[in-house]
């Protein structure tokens, strides 16, 4: 195989609200917190333990940047679909900083509601009204002019765990 991939899927919940910065040229990006957790049993103790990853996510689209600030809030459940950027930063002081983060841009990015329009803190187990919007339009982290409004899907997905 000649090529590589760099594609990262996350299905998890928003530990707060999207935050949406605006950059001087009037793009936006929209920055959320995706955890994701594991759960076992241990064999040897036989109690039941979990581990939680803490995802960086940043969309660059103009559409589902309205998406996230229209429809999602802390403990939503979605589905992103990006891929991983490290990228340079300076801190206050001056000294050179990292971060990873899993960025939505071009036509490379998926954001699915999985809890419907209502998002975040219902207890139902609705299924439907998400959004399944591709992420569109370009730029790099200046942002750029995105797609129009996502589309309504039905989302057909079980999430009943079968054992």
């Amino acid at each position: 195989m000649a090529g590589s991939l760099n594609k990262v899927m996350l299905i998890g919940n928003l530990g707060a609200d999207p935050e949406i910065r605006t950059f001087g040229n009037g793009g936006r990006v929209c920055n959320l917190r995706i955890a994701t957790s594991e759960r076992w049993r241990d064999k040897n103790t036989g109690e039941n333990r979990e581990k939680t990853e803490w995802h960086t996510v940043a969309i660059f689209s103009e559409g589902l940047v309205k998406v996230c600030e229209n429809y999602l809030k802390k403990g939503s459940k979605v589905f992103i679909e990006g891929a991983l950027q490290t990228r340079k930063w300076q801190d206050q002081s001056g000294n050179d900083r990292y971060s990873t983060e899993v960025v939505l841009q071009g036509f490379n990015g998926t954001l699915t509601m999985l809890d419907g329009r209502g998002g975040g803190d219902s207890m139902g187990g609705g299924q439907g009204g998400g959004y399944n919007a591709p992420a569109s339009g370009g730029g790099g982290y200046g942002g750029g002019s995105g797609g129009g409004a996502p589309a309504p899907v039905n989302n057909d997905l079980d999430d009943e765990i079968p054992f």
